[in-house]
């Protein structure tokens, strides 16, 4: 079953403190006014090794910002709460966000894989999200329209789980609602989250977006390529 007709979305476009250790410091009573239930929250994993780019690829300038600052500026205003999960790199990535309205927890071991940041930014959400938006550190080219879409599935369709499909192929980033956050916590190695989405489709809503997959930043290539797209 799809969400609804497939989106057409342009080719391109454009806090609290944690502790060393990754655990974050105790999270402020919600205001209020905000209802538990509303709270949707990003996760952006920044923790990786970057072996294949040789050098430290969040870092990298693309057209006067961060790859990483892209990628995160285009999560944040969607989202009531954001979440960078930081690795060997930290220092240099909160610099390269410096100024956003984020927060940090730290993977200690980021040489474990992708599941295990997943796991580690699990435990730095605050008590009362209802869902959580989990996107890669090193997408700068996110297209337009792909959160407010995967955010639309989720209430039209009430599944847990909204994947994004970009022209036959489902990629990043993924909406997760509570319902499976167990499972996201439980997660180590470098499969990511995709075995949550694997497990049982009929709890996910494939959303059509009608533009190609973004592109990772992985090798000089990719990066070379990102600044003539």
């Amino acid at each position: 079953m799809r969400a609804s007709a497939p989106l057409t979305v342009p080719r391109h476009s454009a806090g609290e403190g944690f502790t060393d250790a990754g655990a974050p410091e105790p999270s402020p009573a919600p205001p209020a006014s905000t209802p538990h239930s509303a709270l949707i929250a990003g996760l952006v994993l920044a923790a990786g090794f970057a072996r294949r780019m040789g050098r430290q690829k969040l870092l990298l300038d693309l057209r006067g910002k961060p790859v990483v600052r892209w990628s995160v500026e285009a999560v944040l205003p969607h989202v009531g709460d954001l979440v960078v999960v930081t690795g060997q790199d930290e220092h240099g990535v909160r610099a390269a966000l410096e100024g956003l309205p984020v927060r940090y927890v730290r993977n200690p071991r980021p040489q474990a894989g992708q599941g295990s940041s997943i796991a580690v930014g699990m435990g730095g959400l605050k008590p009362w999200t209802a869902a959580v938006l989990i996107a890669l550190g090193d997408q700068p080219r996110l297209p337009d329209g792909v959160v407010v879409a995967l955010l639309r599935a989720r209430e039209q369709t009430g599944r847990p789980i909204a994947a994004p499909v970009y022209q036959g192929t489902q990629g990043t980033p993924v909406l997760f609602g509570a319902e499976v956050f167990g499972e996201l916590a439980a997660l180590d190695g470098d499969a990511g989250a995709r075995s949550v989405v694997q497990a049982r489709p009929e709890r996910v809503t494939r959303v059509e977006i009608d533009a190609p997959m973004p592109p990772d930043v992985d090798t000089p290539e990719d990066y070379a390529r990102l600044h003539v797209q």
